[in-house]
């Protein structure tokens, strides 16, 4: 077993077992930093499969950015178990049915599959940042502009659904 497996079958672990404990936790500020070890989980998962730039910004922008917006919101909400509604007995069924139908749906899906993960080409430097450039503009240059114009509208419209209504008199 080589060394670049062994690294693989423990972030798979550890990402699989700290999902589970985001999952399992009581405490919402832990769920996020269970979460925050997932992501950073996968980060390393990218970093096997030699995408350098993808690992550099799933953690700059998950793990970085938006966990600790949400750790803000989660201790600024000041979450407590009095103030839980209990959840009725056929909406747990019912999420538990759903979740195990769409496990059986994924396994499915993923023992049909016909791609085979350790016999993919793979150049030395695939996932480097010159590489992903010349990519994004030269063959996808429209879809990345069209993707930066529909964020601008965006970052406008939320500009002004937060403004305040000022009324005139």
């Amino acid at each position: 077993m080589s060394l670049t497996e062994i690294a693989f079958y423990f972030l798979s672990f550890l990402a699989i077992f700290s999902a589970l404990a985001v999952i399992l936790s009581k405490n919402p500020v832990y769920s996020v930093l269970y979460l925050i070890v997932t992501f950073f989980s996968i980060a390393g998962h990218y970093f096997l499969m030699n995408a350098q730039f993808l690992a550099a910004v799933h953690i700059i922008v998950y793990a970085g950015a938006i966990m600790v917006l949400f750790l803000y919101v989660i201790m600024m909400l000041n979450l407590n178990e009095e103030q839980e509604e209990k959840t009725k007995n056929w909406v747990k069924i019912a999420a538990v049915v759903s979740a195990c139908s769409i496990m059986l749906i994924m396994v499915s899906l993923i023992s049909k599959s016909t791609y085979n993960m350790g016999k993919a080409p793979m150049a030395g430097d695939a996932g480097l940042v010159q590489n992903l450039g010349k990519v994004l503009y030269k063959d996808y240059l429209l879809p990345f502009e069209l993707a930066s114009v529909l964020f601008l509208a965006a970052m406008v419209g939320a500009v002004y659904l937060s403004k305040k209504e000022t009324s005139k008199s």
